[in-house]
């Protein structure tokens, strides 16, 4: 399998940068998606990989060789697309086999890859049936299937459960995370659906605008998201952020907003303008007589979801979400208040959206170490 070095690649369209300077390995093995809304640039940058389409300026690096100026059929990579692009008057069989045709494989051969890919995919009994004769989630897993027997180097894939409906997508998912698995192989998907980026990366990897906002493994873009943008995009809910100031009272560093006072620790610090985020999940009625974060609203609804509940409140001019089981019967118009303990408080930079850090002050009396918020 590859390791692929990206270095500075860009994408420019009549003034518009579609990619823009953006540097990223992927590992042998890895599983990365690629995620972003519609328009941040990671179509593109899939194809720039695949060699669809050739970029305004940088590198690509396959296993230490630059493929850059290469074209697609000679890097070794296979493409899933979103649109299935099987041929309609071919059989399963001839469409799996096809990539191995075009490379002029012995049939032998051919017939071998063919059957070993139709079993692993649960496609043996369709072999002899049309596209057209197949559901979505059938023809989904043949399209794989044609870039499977290839045994490609990596394997590239844009949006390719889009078109599915929530059951098959949710099947589907589970057999691509245990293809990876079985294959150890090195996968880069493209998505913008944070469900399968979440379930099925090694490695997440968030764009915007072209940019890169965020690289890390599903449970540090979630847990500490480097951005406003990746906490308002990662999560469902997404993350309550709410414009607020960090400044010292009493001898205490607090982060204040309309309806919303967080005690962050002992000491003192300059004025800030920050962005306070906190998740639904944290939120809790119970935690708010010791949390260091408080919220006072009024309810405006209660979503129920079966399983837990939503519950819409107006803290000052924002309509913050807390989320949480349903024990407690909440009525709208009701003044609640609600809690989260300190390791659950973000706090972004507002002018450049980043997320600040909590750092140990080196020049602090050691039994207090009052901390201060830096740039991550």
């Amino acid at each position: 399998m590859s390791r692929i070095e990206i270095q500075g690649l860009t994408q420019q369209f009549k003034g518009h940068r579609a990619v823009d300077e953006v540097d990223l390995t992927i590992e042998d093995g890895d599983f990365v998606v690629l995620l972003g809304p519609s328009g941040c640039g990671k179509t593109t940058l899939l194809r720039m990989i695949a060699g669809l389409l050739d970029p305004t300026s940088g590198r690509i690096m396959i296993d230490g060789q630059d493929v850059t100026s290469l074209p697609s059929k000679k890097r070794n990579l296979a493409m899933v697309f979103q649109s299935y692009a099987l041929y309609p008057h071919l059989s399963v069989a001839k469409n799996l086999a096809f990539p191995l045709a075009v490379l002029r494989m012995p049939k032998e051969e051919r017939t071998r890859r063919v059957r070993d890919v139709a079993a692993a995919l649960g496609l043996g009994e369709l072999l002899r049936r049309k596209p057209r004769e197949l559901s979505g989630g059938q023809r989904q897993r043949v399209a794989v299937g044609r870039a499977l027997v290839r045994e490609p180097s990596a394997y590239l894939m844009d949006e390719p459960l889009s078109n599915l409906d929530a059951k098959l997508r949710t099947a589907t998912r589970q057999e691509l995370s245990e293809l990876h698995d079985r294959l150890s192989a090195t996968f880069i998907y493209v998505t913008h659906d944070q469900v399968e980026a979440m379930t099925m990366a090694t490695k997440i990897v968030v764009l915007n605008a072209g940019r890169i906002e965020q690289i890390g493994a599903p449970e540090q873009v979630y847990d500490r998201p480097a951005s406003v943008f990746v906490a308002g995009f990662v999560g469902g809910p997404p993350m309550n952020l709410v414009d607020g100031v960090v400044d010292s009272l009493a001898g205490v560093v607090t982060a204040t907003a309309p309806g919303i006072e967080a005690l962050l620790w002992k000491g003192e610090t300059d004025e800030r303008d920050v962005v306070i985020g906190v998740r639904p999940e944290h939120l809790r009625a119970e935690d708010h007589s010791t949390a260091a974060l408080r919220v006072e609203g009024v309810i405006e609804r209660v979503e129920n979801l079966g399983n837990e509940q939503l519950i819409y409140l107006r803290a000052g001019e924002r309509l913050l979400t807390a989320r949480g089981g349903r024990q407690t019967d909440y009525l709208r118009g009701e003044r609640i208040t609600l809690g989260a303990p300190l390791e659950r408080v973000h706090l972004f930079d507002r002018a450049t959206g980043r997320r600040l850090e909590w750092v140990a002050d080196p020049d602090a009396v050691p039994q207090e170490q009052p901390r201060v918020a830096v740039p991550a």
